[in-house]
C-alpha cells in the first residue's frame, strides 16, 4: 500500500482510498461502478441530506441512542456539511444503481470521517461508524426522499421570489406603456389594435399564475417519510424515534414539514414529485412563450417588425459587422425546453416504479432539481437582463397602427363589414395612411377618428350606444363606400 492511501474492507473485499479522504469504501464503489454521466449531486440536495442527518442525529441522541464526544463531533459534521464544506467529497455521480444508496452512503461516510478528525483519529479509523452510527434508526428509502423533498421545498422558496421579482416588473411596465397604442397580431398576421402595456400585462397575468403555482407547490410535497425506513414500516427504527424525528427536521430546516400519514405509500410513490414537476413545466412553458414573443416584437431591426427595443448584450455575429441578437430569450428558451423534457421524464420515471420502492429516485432527484435551478436562473436573467431595460418603440408601433388595414376593424361597429373593407381597400390602393382615409371618406374630423384609435378606447371592454355616436351620419350614408 502506498503511503498516500489506506486500505478499507467489506464483505467483497478490501479497496484502496486516499489517505486524507472523507468518503470511504462504498463511495469508492459507487465510483468504480457508476462513471456514467459526470453530474455531482446538487449543493442543494447535499446540504438538505446533512439537515436530515443532523434531524436523525440529534432524536437519536435525545432518546439514549447515541451518547459520548462523538455525538457533537457528527453534530459539528453536520451543520459543516449543510453550511456548504466538505461538497467537495460527495463525489458519487448523480446516476446511480440502487435507489440512492451510493448517495446515502456517501454522505454517511463523510460525516463519520469529518467527525472522527474532529475527535482527533484519522479519516477511516472507524471510531464513528458510517453505518452504526451516522445511519442508526434510517434507510436509504427514507433519507434520500425526505432530502429530496427539503431541497425542493428549499429551491422553490427561491424560484418564488424570482418570479414574484419578474411579475412586477411587467406590471410596472404595464402602467408605465399603457398609452403606446400597437398592432396586434393573430397568427403572425395584422389584426386590431392594442396597448404595449396590455402585451406587459398579459405576461404578468401569465407569471401571476407561475407564482401561485409555485406557492401551491409546496403544499404537496411537504410530507417526509422520514422514520419509514426500508418500506414504510419503520422496521428499522424505534416508534419513538419514528414520532420524533419530522418534528427535529421541521425546527432544523425552517420548513413546514409533516410526516406522511401513510409511510408506505410515500416511500414507494413518486406522483408528488410529477405533480410539482409539471407545474415547473406550465413556468416553463409561460417563459417560452413570452421568449417567442419578446423575439417577434424586436426582430429586425429593419426588416422585422422593431416594436420593442430590448439591451444589446453582445456581438451577435462573427462576420455581419453590427448584428445583435436577442440572446437572453434565446438562452432562457432553452432553459425552458430542457425543463419541458425533464417534466417529460419525471413522469416515466414515477410510472416506472415497481411494487414497494421506485429504483430509478436518483433521475428524479436530477431532474427536478435540474428544473428548479434553470427556471430561478432563467426567470432571474430574462428579467435583469432583458425585461428590466425593455421599452416599446412608440413610433414603430405607431406606424404599424396607421398603415395596417386591420385597424379598420374598429369601424365595423358603425359602418358595416364591407363598406369598412371598401375603406382599407381605398387606404392601400392610394398610399395613405387609414386613420386619414377614414375621416376623409366619413366625412368626420381627424380628431374624431383618432379618439376611436386613442389607448382609452383599446383599454375599453367592448363598446356602448355612445361610442361610435359622432359616426352616425357616415353610417347612414358613407360617401364613396359600396354598400
Amino acid at each position: 500500500m502506498s503511503h498516500q492511501h489506506r486500505i478499507e474492507n467489506d464483505r467483497l473485499g478490501s479497496v484502496e482510498i486516499p489517505q486524507d479522504a472523507l468518503y470511504g469504501i462504498q463511495t469508492a464503489r459507487a465510483l468504480a461502478n457508476f462513471p456514467l454521466s459526470g453530474y455531482r449531486l446538487p449543493a442543494g440536495f447535499i446540504r438538505a441530506y446533512a439537515q436530515v442527518k443532523l434531524a436523525c442525529l440529534r432524536t437519536n441522541a435525545a432518546l439514549g441512542h447515541l451518547s459520548g464526544p462523538m455525538v457533537p463531533a457528527m453534530e459539528t459534521a453536520c451543520q459543516e456539511l449543510a453550511d456548504g464544506m466538505h461538497h467537495a467529497s460527495v463525489v458519487v455521480d448523480a446516476f446511480q444503481g440502487g435507489a440512492g444508496t451510493s448517495t446515502n452512503m456517501n454522505i454517511n461516510e463523510v460525516i463519520a470521517n469529518r467527525a472522527a478528525v474532529l475527535l482527533g483519529h484519522a479519516p477511516g479509523s472507524g471510531i464513528v461508524h458510517p453505518l452504526h452510527h451516522v445511519n442508526l434508526h434510517q434507510s436509504t428509502n427514507d433519507t434520500y426522499p425526505s432530502a429530496l423533498k427539503v431541497a425542493v421545498l428549499h429551491a422553490l422558496n427561491t424560484l418564488e421570489t424570482a418570479v414574484t421579482d419578474l411579475q412586477e416588473c411587467l406590471q410596472r411596465k404595464e402602467q408605465t406603456y399603457g398609452d403606446v397604442v400597437r398592432l396586434a397580431r393573430t397568427q403572425l398576421q395584422d389584426a386590431v389594435p392594442v396597448t404595449a402595456g396590455m402585451t406587459f400585462g398579459a405576461w404578468a397575468e401569465a407569471v401571476a399564475r407561475d407564482r401561485w403555482r409555485v406557492f401551491k407547490c409546496r403544499e404537496r410535497i411537504r410530507q417526509v417519510n422520514l422514520g419509514g425506513t426500508a418500506v414504510g414500516t419503520g422496521l428499522g427504527a424505534p416508534r419513538a424515534y419514528i414520532l420524533r424525528v419530522c418534528d427535529e427536521l421541521r425546527r432544523i430546516t425552517g420548513l413546514k414539514l409533516s410526516r406522511a400519514e401513510n409511510l408506505v405509500d410515500a416511500t414507494q410513490n413518486l406522483d408528488p414529485f410529477v405533480e410539482v414537476s409539471g407545474m415547473l413545466k406550465a413556468c416553463a412553458v409561460n417563459l417560452l412563450k413570452i421568449c417567442g414573443d419578446i423575439r417577434l416584437l424586436s426582430s429586425g431591426p429593419a426588416g422585422g417588425f422593431g416594436e420593442l427595443r430590448i439591451p444589446a448584450m453582445q456581438t451577435g455575429s462573427t462576420l455581419m459587422p453590427g448584428k445583435v441578437n436577442p440572446v437572453i430569450p434565446e438562452a432562457v428558451s432553452q432553459a425552458a425546453l430542457r425543463v419541458m423534457a425533464n417534466d417529460a421524464m419525471a413522469g416515466q420515471v414515477a410510472a416506472l416504479g415497481n411494487l414497494d420502492l421506485n429504483q430509478y429516485m436518483p433521475l428524479m432527484a436530477h431532474s427536478l432539481l435540474e428544473s428548479l435551478h434553470l427556471l430561478q436562473q432563467a426567470v432571474t436573467l430574462l428579467h435583469t437582463r432583458c425585461l428590466m431595460q425593455a421599452e416599446p418603440d412608440a413610433g414603430r408601433c405607431r406606424t404599424h397602427v396607421e398603415t395596417g388595414g386591420a385597424l379598420v376593424t374598429v369601424l365595423v361597429p358603425a359602418i358595416g363589414y364591407a363598406r369598412a373593407e371598401a375603406l382599407a381597400r381605398h387606404a392601400e390602393d392610394n398610399g395613405i395612411p387609414l386613420p386619414q382615409a377614414a375621416a376623409s371618406l366619413l366625412h368626420v374630423s381627424p380628431a374624431t377618428i383618432a379618439a376611436l384609435l386613442s389607448p382609452d378606447r383599446m383599454r375599453q371592454l367592448g363598446y356602448t350606444e355612445t361610442t361610435y355616436a359622432a359616426l352616425a351620419p357616415a353610417k347612414e350614408e358613407p360617401c364613396l363606400l359600396p354598400d
